[in-house]
C-alpha cells in the first residue's frame, strides 16, 4: 500500500505539473507557428504579449516626433558605442551648418593627426582638401574616421575641443548615460545606452533633415570618383524607406546600429547595441521596426492657421484677436484608438496690446481615455496694435453717444 501511495502521489504531481509546461511555451508556439504562414498574427501576439526575445545587450525603439518610447531593453545600460558616436559628431557639423557657421561648400583642410586616424577610413593624406559636403559622404556613408577628426577639426579648431563641445550637447538633451572620449567612437572607454542614442538620433533627424540625403546613400564615390562608398547601414537597401542612421562595431561593443525608417507620416529610430553579429544586428533593428510600424500609427489633425476662437483684446485697436493653429497637428495612437482622441482648447482669458502675430495665445490638448497624447501651441492670427489716447477717447465718446440714444 505504501508503494501504491506513493506512486499516486507521483501521479497527482506530474499531472498538475503537465498544464503549466504546456501553457508556459504556448505563446511561443504559437508565434512559432504563426510566423510561417501570417505576419500580421505575428505582430498581434507580439502586441499582447510583447516578447520580441531581442539577443541584444540594450535596445529603444523610439517615436521621433514625440519622443516616445514604445518598446525598450535595458535601455540605460552603459554601453561602448562603437561608431555610433558619430551620430552627435554629425549632429554638431550639421547644427555648425544649419546655423551659418559652417557651409557645405567649405573647403576642410586634412592635417596630420586627422590623416593618421585608424580603423575605417577616406586614406586622406595631411594637406588634401574636401568641401564639407564630400566629407560628410564618407563620414556618413562609409563611416571614415580621418574624415570625422578633419571636420572636428574645422568646426571646433581641435578634436578636443569638438568632443567637449559633444559632450555639452549631451548634457543639453539630457542623455545622462554618456560620456564621450573622441569623436569617432575607437575609444572604447567612452559610452553612450540606448535610450541616449535615441536621444541625440531624434535631434538629428528632427532638427536637421538634410543629413538624411546623407545617411540614406547607399554608394557613392569620394575623391572625384575614384574612391568607391558603401553604406555600412544594409537596412537602406533591404528595409523599405530606412534613410539612416550609423552602424558601430569594436571587439568590446559589438555590433551596433542606430537606424531610422519613416513610412506614412511615423518616423522610428531603432536603437540595437551589443548583437553578436551583423545580422543579428540588421534583423532585430528590422523586428523593432516591424513591431512599431504593426502597431501605432500617427493621425493627422488640424491644419496650421485654422482658426479656434476668440479672445478678448484690452487696450488694442481692436477689441478681439482670434487665436489659431500655429502649426499642423498630428499624435501617435495605438491602431484602432483614431476614434478615442479627444481635444481640449486652453486660451489665455484676455490678452493686452499689443499683439504679435504667430505670439503664443494658449495650447490644444489631444488626449485618449483622458490621457495626453498630443499638445500643440495656439497662436494670434493677426497683429494688434496698442491703441492711441485720441483713438481710445473717439471710441469712448462712441459707446457714450450710443447708450444715451439707445
Amino acid at each position: 500500500m505504501r508503494r501504491m501511495s506513493l506512486m499516486g502521489y507521483i501521479l497527482i504531481i506530474a499531472l498538475m505539473l503537465m498544464p503549466a509546461a504546456v501553457f508556459a511555451d504556448a505563446d511561443e508556439a504559437a508565434v512559432e507557428a504563426s510566423a510561417k504562414y501570417d505576419d500580421v498574427a505575428v505582430n498581434k501576439l507580439i502586441t499582447k504579449t510583447n516578447v520580441l526575445d531581442l539577443k541584444a545587450k540594450s535596445s529603444v525603439l523610439m517615436d521621433a516626433a514625440s519622443g516616445k518610447i514604445l518598446n525598450e531593453k535595458n535601455s540605460h545600460e552603459k554601453l561602448p558605442i562603437a561608431s555610433v558616436t558619430k551620430v552627435m559628431s554629425m549632429l554638431l557639423v550639421m547644427e555648425a551648418v544649419d546655423s551659418g557657421k559652417l557651409s557645405f561648400d567649405d573647403r576642410v583642410s586634412v592635417s596630420d593627426y586627422a590623416a593618421g586616424m585608424g580603423g575605417s577610413q577616406a586614406y586622406l593624406e595631411a594637406g588634401e582638401e574636401f568641401t564639407v559636403t564630400e566629407m560628410m559622404k564618407a563620414l556618413a556613408i562609409h563611416s571614415s574616421n580621418d574624415v570625422t577628426v578633419a571636420l572636428a577639426e574645422k568646426v571646433s579648431g581641435s578634436e578636443e575641443t569638438f568632443v567637449a563641445d559633444m559632450n555639452r550637447k549631451a548634457a543639453e538633451l539630457g542623455m545622462k548615460d554618456t560620456q564621450f572620449l573622441d569623436c569617432t567612437g575607437l575609444n572604447d572607454e567612452g559610452y553612450s545606452s540606448a535610450h541616449d542614442i535615441a536621444l541625440m538620433s531624434r535631434e538629428l533627424v528632427m532638427k536637421h533633415p538634410t543629413v538624411l540625403k546623407f545617411t540614406g546613400t547607399w554608394q557613392d564615390t569620394f575623391r572625384n570618383g575614384t574612391f568607391k562608398l558603401d553604406n555600412t547601414n544594409k537596412l537602406i537597401r533591404f528595409y523599405a524607406n530606412t534613410d539612416g542612421l550609423k552602424t558601430g562595431f569594436t571587439n568590446k561593443a559589438g555590433f551596433n546600429l542606430a537606424a531610422t525608417t519613416n513610412r506614412n507620416n511615423l518616423r522610428l529610430i531603432s536603437v540595437v547595441l551589443g548583437e553578436p553579429d551583423s545580422n543579428t544586428r540588421f534583423a532585430e533593428a528590422r523586428k523593432l521596426l516591424d513591431y512599431g510600424f504593426a502597431n501605432y500609427e500617427r493621425i493627422g489633425l488640424d491644419k496650421k492657421g485654422e482658426l479656434v476662437g476668440n479672445i478678448t483684446v484690452k487696450k488694442g485697436t481692436k477689441l478681439q484677436t482670434t487665436a489659431a493653429y500655429g502649426s499642423d497637428t498630428s499624435v501617435l495612437v495605438a491602431k484602432g484608438e483614431k476614434g478615442k482622441i479627444e481635444k481640449e482648447v486652453k486660451l489665455v482669458p484676455e490678452l493686452t496690446a499689443p499683439i504679435t502675430k504667430d505670439q503664443k495665445v494658449g495650447e490644444i490638448i489631444y488626449k485618449i481615455d483622458g490621457i495626453e497624447v498630443g499638445r500643440y501651441d495656439l497662436v494670434a492670427y493677426e497683429s494688434v496694435n496698442k491703441i492711441t489716447f485720441s483713438k481710445l477717447f473717439t471710441r469712448l465718446m462712441v459707446r457714450w453717444f450710443s447708450i444715451g440714444r439707445a
